[in-house]
């Protein structure tokens, strides 16, 4: 325990750089898993209109949702990386 005081100034820094790696690397994660299920919406929705499940009408309301949710990922990832 004394030990770990002594090194603290040391440590510490390499702490808080890990921290904050970890923290970077999360968010990231959270960005592409957000534009991946969007994907993956997308293309659900799509199978399911080819099958018949859905009206014209209500494939494409939903689609442009999901276009447009997918442009505001993209949008915002451009953002946070200026």
């Amino acid at each position: 325990m004394v030990l770990r005081f002594l090194l603290l100034p040391i440590t510490g820094p390499l702490m808080g750089v890990t921290w904050l790696g970890e923290k970077i690397l999360e968010q990231a994660s959270t960005e592409i898993d957000d534009k991946e299920n969007l994907s993956k919406q997308l293309l659900t929705l799509q199978l399911a209109f080819d099958m018949g499940e859905l009206s014209e009408e209500e494939f494409e309301i939903q689609e442009e949702a999901l276009l447009l949710a997918i442009l505001e990922a993209e949008k915002q990832e451009t953002e946070d990386r200026e």
